[in-house]
């Protein structure tokens, strides 16, 4: 199901009504950015990637939460998803969820933290059986690849 896009375009402008009200136009989009909706306003500013929020981004605390379970099991402070769960009262499935996104790319995982993943990303596109392998995670996201690094031996 698609999620309904509001675009007003046009430049923001006044009117001044007869009773001495004013009527304020202002051009915006509603924005799919990490997991919520945001207003852009401004026009072609809306793409600069100007962003107005405080404070993490729901992908960017999952994608933390992700890495603090992964290194409790590292460490052996749990020996078990499910012990992990009854500390932090969550569904086992849940944690291991969330253990996917500490397979993510590194550009993925650079992105998310930026928050510039390409707008409609969704958390749960990343929680639920995300690709293997990196290129595939990339070609799902839309996210542009690294260019290839030649290694002296390589052909051209």
């Amino acid at each position: 199901m698609n999620r309904p896009t509001l675009t007003v375009a046009g430049q923001a402008s006044e009117v001044v009504a007869s009773d001495g009200s004013v009527v304020l136009n202002v051009p915006i989009t509603l924005r799919q950015r990490s997991g919520r909706r945001v207003v852009a306003i401004g026009g072609s500013r809306c793409e600069s990637g100007e962003r107005t929020r405080s404070g993490a981004t729901p992908l960017q605390l999952a994608l933390a939460r992700g890495h603090r379970w992964l290194r409790m099991i590292e460490v052996g402070e749990v020996s078990s998803l499910r012990e992990i769960a009854q500390r932090d009262g969550a569904d086992h499935s849940y944690v291991a969820k969330h253990l996917n996104l500490t397979l993510l790319a590194p550009d993925i995982v650079a992105a998310i933290l930026e928050d510039a993943l390409p707008d409609g990303v969704r958390l749960s596109a990343l929680l639920i059986n995300p690709p293997v392998l990196w290129e595939d995670q990339r070609v799902a996201l839309g996210t542009t690849p690294a260019p290839p690094r030649l290694r002296k031996g390589d052909r051209k």
